[in-house]
């Protein structure tokens, strides 16, 4: 099921050389649950045809104020009211103009006045339009009525120019309708994610530690929030903010964060993913004091570390799926695959750590899923994005007999 599953958006399509890009975008929100009608004025007919818009929203397309067809001959209050969220995209600076002063003079703005939906103007029009100070002016009171406003990016221009003005990318104006949906995959579960590195105390000045920034473990906490899940997340030392509605427990050793999982899983947990990079191994023995320089040579003697993923995946209050992840320089497969049996996880997500784009700090990932029926590659994508993915894919894995989350996963893997 999409996120947008049983929405229904209205696109007030205007007369700006972007019109083009709408077709785009009725596939990215039908793709993603929406039922999409549209409205289009007099100039955006010159650059796209009504034909063309109708057979990819799979509906009319209206044109006109009056409409003899509607109940009433009042078609433009039965779109506002059947609208969950109305979108004027492109909006020229002409119609951005119309919209601040409350104008009602053609069926796109009669609409846009009349709906209780929360409206998104998407701007596009030539750099020094956008900037001159009435179209400055005429945003700033859509933004004061809580109008969402969408760009403009900034870059090459139809015209000839370079600046902002250009309409933002159809992807990112469905992300932004998106999120004014929380979608709710994880209502009432409860998720427990660790995340970033351990450090292991040699001394009160130095310890043993790993490059782990803790950003995915970050993001798929935000997911799983915004999921609708009570997520826990146990953070190891990271200079990263909280995301909102996750609660934080902060740990610094492989120690405090086991103590940590085995406290938290004993209350009834739906879904653990250890994306922590626990250290393997500590000292035996952490000097009280600095250890001095002496001698060319210096022996540590290390233990093993609690295998924290494993205690969980075999514990008596083993949460219903258990994911790991693993970091690997080489034979990636192999030793995922390894580690997923080993240690009796649902799944391990697996990442090449040795590629400076998507290894430790980066923004972007690009992972394969391992679990018993076998393996896929997620091709590269942002990890936030990634995050969206996977706890769907977990969503799907406590609900195994609903199609809901397989059809919702397929479109995020579509949006990367």
């Amino acid at each position: 099921m999409g996120h947008l599953h049983n929405r229904n958006i209205i696109i007030g399509v205007t007369g700006g050389i972007a019109a083009y890009k709408i077709a785009e975008l009725i596939r990215l929100l039908r793709g993603d649950g929406a039922a999409v009608r549209i409205i289009m004025s007099r100039g955006a007919q010159a650059f796209v045809t009504p034909l063309t818009l109708q057979s990819l929203s799979g509906h009319p397309v209206h044109t006109e104020l009056l409409d003899e067809t509607a109940e009433m001959g009042m078609g433009h209050i039965e779109l506002a009211r059947w609208a969950d969220a109305f979108l004027v995209a492109p909006a020229t600076a002409d119609a951005v103009a119309r919209l601040a002063a409350g104008r009602a003079d053609d069926l796109l703005t009669t609409a846009a006045l009349a709906t209780p939906a929360p409206l998104f103007v998407a701007p596009a029009m030539n750099q020094q339009m956008w900037n001159n100070p009435a179209t400055s002016a005429n945003i700033q009171t859509l933004i004061n009525r809580g109008v969402n406003i969408i760009g403009p990016d900034a870059g090459d221009q139809a015209c000839g120019d370079v600046g902002a003005g250009r309409l933002t990318e159809p992807v990112d104006i469905k992300a932004k309708i998106n999120a004014h949906f929380p979608n709710r995959a994880l209502e009432g579960k409860r998720v427990v994610i660790t995340a970033g590195p351990t450090r292991e105390p040699l001394d009160p000045v130095r310890y043993i530690s790993n490059h782990s920034s803790g950003k995915m473990g970050f993001a798929l906490a935000k997911a799983a929030a915004e999921a609708g899940a009570e997520t826990i997340l146990i953070a190891g030392p990271v200079m990263l903010s909280t995301p909102e509605g996750v609660t934080r427990l902060n740990v610094e050793t492989a120690g405090q964060m086991h103590e940590a999982c085995i406290e938290q899983i004993h209350k009834p947990t739906d879904v653990f993913i250890g994306s922590a990079a626990v250290a393997d191994y500590r000292a035996e023995f952490s000097a009280p004091q600095k250890i001095k320089k002496v001698g060319d040579t210096l022996n540590l003697n290390l233990i093993r570390n609690p295998d924290i993923i494993t205690e969980v995946a075999k514990s008596k209050h083993r949460p219903t799926v258990v994911v790991g992840f693993a970091a690997e320089t080489e034979h990636l497969v192999e030793h995922a695959e390894a580690k997923r049996v080993a240690k009796g996880l649902d799944v391990v997500v697996a990442n090449d750590v040795s590629r400076a784009d998507i290894g430790f700090n980066s923004d972007a990932n690009m992972v394969t899923w391992l679990d018993n029926i076998g393996r896929e590659v997620i091709p590269l994508t942002t990890k936030q994005n990634l995050a969206k993915l996977l706890m769907m894919r977990c969503s799907k894995r406590l609900s195994p007999t609903s199609d809901n989350d397989e059809k919702m996963a397929t479109q995020l893997e579509g949006d990367r």
